[in-house]
C-alpha cells in the first residue's frame, strides 16, 4: 500500500489534507468569531462576513427549499471518489495534474463536511469593490478554483497530454 501511494498521484494527498485543515479551521474561526452576516472590515474593499450559502457556487440553488443540499453532496462524493481514482491511477510524475486533483478534492470535501453538519456551506471572504460586489466565499472555493484552472491550462497547453489523447483515440 505505501509503495502504491510513493509511486502514484495518492503521494500528493498531504496537499488536500492541509487545504481541508486550513478551510475547516476558517470556517471554525467565523462561526466562532462573527454573528450570522456580521462583516468586519479589513481593507476599504474587503470584509469578513459570515454567509451561509444554501446552494452551490454564486448561491445557485440557494433558495430550492433543500432538496438541492442532498444534490450537491451527491456531486462532492462522485467528484471526490473520481479524483482519488485518478490520483491512484495516475504516475507521480504527472506533478501538476496530481496537485489540480488534489486541491479540488481537498475543496469538495470542505464544503460537502459543512453541507453534511450545518446544511449549508459557511462563507467569509467579502469583497466589494464599489462598481461590483463579489459573491462571498471560503478557502474551498480558492483551492477548487485553482485546481480547475491548472486542470484547465494542463488541457490547453500541455502537448503531451494532446499528443497522447490523440494517440489513444488512433488506437481505438
Amino acid at each position: 500500500m505505501a509503495e502504491m501511494i510513493q509511486k502514484s498521484g495518492l503521494r500528493w494527498l498531504w496537499l488536500s489534507a492541509i487545504m481541508l485543515l486550513l478551510d475547516q479551521l476558517t470556517k471554525y474561526w467565523t462561526i466562532q468569531s462573527l454573528d450570522y452576516r456580521e462583516s468586519y472590515e479589513i481593507l476599504s474593499f474587503f470584509n469578513f462576513t459570515y454567509a451561509r450559502n444554501y446552494g452551490a457556487a454564486f448561491s445557485f440553488l440557494g433558495d430550492a427549499g433543500g432538496w438541492q443540499k442532498y444534490l450537491f453532496t451527491s456531486i462532492a462524493f462522485a467528484v471526490s471518489a473520481y479524483l482519488l481514482y485518478s490520483l491512484k491511477k495516475n504516475s507521480i510524475h504527472k506533478r501538476w495534474e496530481n496537485i489540480a486533483f488534489s486541491l479540488v478534492l481537498s475543496g469538495a470535501l470542505g464544503n460537502v463536511i459543512d453541507r453534511l453538519m450545518f446544511g449549508y456551506v459557511v462563507d467569509f471572504l467579502d469583497f466589494d469593490l464599489g462598481f461590483y460586489r463579489w459573491p462571498t466565499f471560503n478557502v474551498a472555493d480558492i483551492v477548487i478554483f485553482i485546481g480547475a484552472a491548472m486542470i484547465i491550462l494542463d488541457a490547453l497547453f500541455n502537448p503531451e497530454k494532446q499528443h497522447s489523447d490523440k494517440n489513444e483515440k488512433e488506437d481505438k
